[in-house]
């Protein structure tokens, strides 16, 4: 087989384009100084201030902000009440964290396979693997698109499981009018500097849940609270608390928050910006016979968060490794999201192993992440578009 490391002529760039990156403005910068400058650099206003916007902006009743997208995902896990012997259903095709949260808690995740047209993780599988041991259902909101939420809620109801929306991916995205983070029982949500809204880290969980709401206020602090209704001894003093579970230090900074905030004042520019690039992208690649375009359900209007592109193998003479090396030879830097969570040695050591998931596991051999992010310009677009065009081209049968 040819080594496809240069396709022929000139790299597409001289410089290399990175897969993702953070967009920092001015009014990001002084918003961070301000708070240095200020009384509070932790358990501050700024906390408060994000939570309120982020019920504002999603339409949740809740917030509860913590250090980063995995710690939203087990504090919402310890809310549902996840212990040793429960089950909880969630992808393959996700970051580990999503499966992880469940293993936190004592508790077995088991991996649904997903609607090979949009990725995400399919409710007709999820129905078919819920039996009496399962609690709750993780689903994620791969690439930024909503999961089928109308199905997914319908079938929790019914059987009483805790819907949990690992919404790493998802901020700006809305589900038939209504933001995802005011829709399942809980939503969660990652600041990681790749993702639409940055705050270097940081997370939080979302919900309309007053019960849910007063759990994960405990578990992000240690299981201590303040509030003299939920002590069980009578107070000594102003300064008395009670921990009152077990919880962990789960806080996040008024300098991440603050970070946060103002990044979300752009967050319609950045969804907006990205959108129009993933229009590009598929106007540009549907007409490739080696490239397969992710398909979005109707009901989701997508910010998307990552650009997935899926090669048709039978019409390429290079499988994706191949692939992938040709676009970083053309100076474009890409990733892969992601490895099935049950092809890692801990959860092979768990008695996990291939074969669970067909379509996932077909899925995982095809794609690439493409760059996708707001600062890219036009000129940086046309070259990702050129570059997958033109090995595509060349290596085409």
């Amino acid at each position: 087989m040819e080594k496809p490391a240069i396709c022929g002529g000139t790299p597409i760039r001289d410089k290399k384009i990175a897969y993702g990156h953070q967009y920092i403005d001015e009014a990001d910068i002084q918003a961070v100084v301000e708070v240095l400058k200020s009384d509070f650099l932790t358990c501050g206003p700024k906390i408060g201030e994000l939570e309120r916007k982020l019920c504002q902006i999603t339409g949740a009743k809740y917030a509860v902000v913590c250090s980063n997208g995995t710690a939203a995902l087990h504090m919402a896990c310890q809310a549902a009440g996840i212990k040793e012997g429960d089950e909880v259903i969630t992808t393959s095709i996700t970051f580990a964290a999503s499966a992880n949260c469940v293993r936190y808690c004592g508790g077995t995740p088991v991996f649904a396979d997903i609607n090979e047209e949009t990725y995400n993780i399919d409710p007709a599988e999820v129905e078919k693997l819920t039996n009496e041991k399962t609690k709750a259902v993780v689903a994620v909101d791969f690439t930024g698109q909503s999961v089928e939420l109308d199905r997914l809620l319908a079938h929790c109801r019914a059987r009483k499981l805790v819907l949990i929306e690992d919404g790493a991916h998802v901020i700006g995205t809305r589900y038939k009018g209504k933001c995802n983070g005011s829709i399942a029982d809980m939503t969660t949500l990652s600041f990681h500097p790749v993702k639409t809204v940055t705050g270097g880290e940081g997370g939080a969980v979302l919900t309309n849940s007053e019960e849910y709401y007063k759990r994960l206020l405990l578990y992000r602090a240690h299981g201590i609270t303040r509030d003299p209704e939920q002590m069980e001894h009578e107070p000594d003093g102003p300064w008395y608390y009670e921990q009152i579970t077990l919880g962990m230090n789960y806080r996040m900074t008024d300098m991440q928050a603050a970070l946060i905030i103002s990044q979300l004042d752009k967050l319609p520019v950045f969804s907006a910006r990205r959108k129009e690039i993933v229009k590009t992208y598929n106007e540009a690649f549907s007409g490739l016979p080696q490239i397969i375009v992710q398909k979005e359900i109707p009901e989701s209007d997508t910010t998307r968060h990552l650009y997935i592109l899926r090669l048709n193998l039978s019409k390429l003479r290079i499988d994706r490794r191949q692939f992938f090396e040709a676009l970083n030879a053309e100076n474009i830097c890409c990733n892969v999201h992601y490895i099935p969570t049950y092809y890692f040695p801990y959860y092979e050591r768990l008695g996990y192993h291939k074969g669970l998931c067909p379509k996932a596991e077909k899925l995982y051999q095809e794609i690439i992440s493409l760059p996708l992010y707001y600062a890219m310009t036009d000129q940086d677009v046309q070259d990702v578009i050129g570059a997958v065009t033109k090995i595509a081209e060349y290596y085409g049968v």
